[in-house]
């Protein structure tokens, strides 16, 4: 008996023509290829992607130690000089979700999605769950003081955290989320909450968001809400309504609300979405530069500098570079205000000395200006400070020096 792989079906031997080999010798170049391209990801183990550590919390607020799956990025035992942004979500079941979406939008270079360390329960929890029911009941605050006292600081005395802190949750633990912004608002920096379940909530939050969201302490801070028309959230469509237009009206100065209706997608498929959008739009400042004709960048490089401290230390509490912004600013100007461009680029080259990007923006310009003895000496900054980076910047930045070489030799004997 014959078995026929219907994948590569087995051509008779009449059929066979020159076209037919030749369309198999293809097949087998690009499926050869593609093997070689792939080695790496071939190699890669999974489990090595996202590993798991167990965290065991044990507090007089809850009655049992609760554990945590602690899923941490591929880089964290490797790079033991790097902290991390922390990510909570209450239901265990988010965590393959978060890890999952965090390992395939962060893996190239971070890009939108900064490494983080994703803490979810492993399992329920009833002594846990006991506190959290007194809350939503508006029975105890114990929640909220074992956050304060116990979770977070647990977890940022075992894992390398930078201090963003970002809360998700989606139906009731969204609708938590709300309560714990506005009772205990230094918790988290940022809050994903998907399908709030905000209608007849016992913590009345549409009124506690009336009297106490434009009184939170005066810092950045992210909120993010997203409700969809399915059968599941239409009972919360009106009241949804009513508190994303409040928070709208009534965030105060740094707060930034971001409101998004998710229509005609599955109810299982929000949390999907809202985690996508927002972290999107809660990193959007680390990677997308201020444009040239922007209010900050059109006031000149030491704005841009101030604006990004304000990123680094207020807002995000790592470090946020400047340097593309200016770079875009001196790039704009230098046709027009060659001087001016130059005088950019050199605050970069002061700001980030480090920086091979910075080196061979300048060099370019001086280049471009036809100053080929300071395109070739900062040139040569830049190569020198790329030999920690790709083999691509190595090779590249090497070639831009022979270049800048070679026309200065020929401009000097001339």
């Amino acid at each position: 008996m014959h078995t026929v792989n219907k994948a590569f079906p087995i051509i008779p031997r009449k059929a066979v023509t020159f076209g037919n080999y030749l369309m198999l010798a293809i097949l087998c170049a690009i499926l050869g290829a593609m093997s070689l391209l792939s080695l790496d990801v071939r190699a890669t183990e999974i489990s090595a992607l996202n590993p798991i550590e167990e965290l065991t919390i044990s507090s007089e607020l809850v009655d049992a130690p609760v554990i945590y799956n602690v899923t941490l990025p591929a880089s964290y035992q490797t790079k033991t000089d790097k902290r991390y942004i922390l990510l909570f979500d209450i239901h265990p079941r988010s965590q393959p979700m978060h890890a999952g979406m965090h390992d395939w939008m962060s893996h190239n270079g971070a890009w939108p999605w900064l490494e983080t360390i994703i803490v979810t329960p492993k399992n329920y929890n009833e002594a846990f769950a006991a506190i959290y029911a007194e809350y939503v009941e508006g029975k105890s605050t114990k929640l909220l003081e074992y956050f304060a006292q116990d979770l977070l600081p647990n977890i940022a005395k075992n894992y390398r955290l930078n201090g963003f802190k970002i809360y998700s949750g989606f139906t009731g633990n969204a609708a938590v989320g709300v309560g714990l912004l506005l009772d205990q608002p230094d918790l988290f920096n940022a809050y994903i909450l998907a399908s709030p379940t905000l209608n007849n909530h016992p913590l009345k939050l549409h009124k506690k968001v009336a009297t106490q969201f434009s009184k939170l302490p005066n810092k950045p801070r992210y909120v993010a809400l997203s409700m969809s028309d399915s059968s599941y959230d239409k009972s919360h469509l009106a009241a949804f309504e009513q508190v994303t237009a409040q928070m709208t009206l009534l965030a105060p100065e740094h707060t930034e609300v971001s409101i998004q209706r998710f229509d005609g997608n599955y109810y299982m498929t929000q949390p999907v979405l809202a985690t996508s959008y927002a972290i999107e739009e809660i990193f959007n400042d680390v990677h997308q530069a201020l444009t040239p004709d922007s209010a900050i960048a059109k006031q000149g490089a030491d704005a841009i500098l101030s604006h990004y401290q304000f990123l680094s230390a207020e807002k995000y509490g790592f470090e946020v570079s400047a340097l593309n912004s200016l770079k875009a600013l001196a790039k704009s100007k230098l046709e027009n205000e060659p001087e001016t461009a130059i005088a950019i680029l050199q605050k970069a080259t002061q700001q980030y000395p480090e920086s091979a990007f910075a080196h061979e923006a300048l060099a370019a310009s001086y280049f471009q200006v036809k100053d080929y003895k300071k395109a070739v000496a900062e040139q040569k900054l830049a190569v020198e400070h790329a030999k920690d980076l790709v083999p691509y910047w190595q090779r590249t930045y090497q070639e831009k020096l022979s270049k800048y070489q070679q026309t200065l030799n020929n401009h000097t004997t001339e």
